[in-house]
């Protein structure tokens, strides 16, 4: 593993680069922190360079301040690291909040996308009129100025992850803490008023595919993944687990994206040397 510090538009960005072969870039959601794919970067790595980055503002990376963090500097940043550590484009994962930003990079810098993997994107505005998660981000909004940053974070924690019994990587999750204010106060605004350009999407020339957890059917963080797949005409599949079981079960994560990733990558075009493997010799 090799990384270092990023520099771009008024910040700088940690990363960590893995591997060899096609370049895969995952977008972390909520709390902006790249150690949530330690695991699914080293289970990937053999296969793909995997680029994982702290967010602008969020853990190892600067660029915190006060003012509304909008989406498009979000995809500005993802577009400069692919740029900046792939021989121009990339594919792209992003989990959770990380697929809205993936999302936005597919339609504001196409030329930056190879293929787009979007997991449980929480587009909330996707749902239907009456819906009782339409307010999901309002909500958490309030609860933030009654009862502050630490209380909503652990009740915001325990609604994407349920009963889930995994802990996070100590490391990492002092790191998530250090980062709700900025997430509530910063980010969390654009969470909530993000709608995908449906028309872009949907003509995008690379493959797109979107995707939730099998633990996660009907949860209101997955279901606008399927809702987003239909109005773009894109495929859904049904991936193993939770919102983030990269974080607990990266093995069998790993292989979900490894086969969908392969076959983005192969085909738009020719099969790297790394997949071709040896023959085995003569006998």
């Amino acid at each position: 593993m090799r990384n270092g510090m990023f520099q771009v538009d008024e910040a700088q960005l940690y990363y960590e680069v893995r591997g060899s072969g096609p370049e895969l870039i995952a977008v972390p959601g909520a709390g902006g922190d790249g150690g949530f794919f330690e695991g699914l970067a080293e289970e990937l790595a053999d296969a793909f360079t995997v680029i994982t980055y702290d967010r602008r503002g969020n853990s190892r990376s600067t660029g915190r301040t006060s003012d509304p963090l909008s989406f498009p500097r979000q995809a500005s940043d993802a577009k400069a690291l692919i740029s900046g550590l792939t021989r121009g484009s990339a594919l792209v994962f992003g989990n959770s909040a990380g697929a809205l930003i993936a999302l936005q990079l597919a339609t504001q810098h196409p030329e930056a996308v190879r293929g787009l993997i979007a997991h449980e994107p929480p587009a909330v505005r996707v749902l239907p009129e009456g819906d009782p998660w339409r307010d999901f981000y309002e909500r958490i909004s309030e609860r933030h100025a009654e009862a502050g940053p630490l209380v909503t974070a652990s009740e915001f924690i325990a609604a994407i992850r349920g009963e889930t019994p995994f802990a996070w990587d100590p490391d990492v999750t002092d790191r998530f803490m250090n980062n709700v204010e900025h997430l509530f106060s910063t980010e969390w605004e654009a969470f909530a008023a993000f709608e995908p350009d449906y028309e872009a999407l949907k003509n995008a020339t690379f493959p797109i595919l979107l995707g939730a957890g099998s633990t996660d059917r009907g949860a209101f963080y997955a279901r606008p993944s399927v809702e987003i797949a239909r109005r773009i005409e894109a495929p859904w599949a049904e991936f193993p687990g939770t919102h983030m079981e990269f974080t607990s079960r990266p093995y069998a994560f790993g292989a979900a994206v490894r086969t969908v990733a392969t076959e983005m990558y192969s085909r738009t075009t020719a099969v790297p040397e790394i997949w071709e493997g040896r023959p085995d010799p003569a006998p």
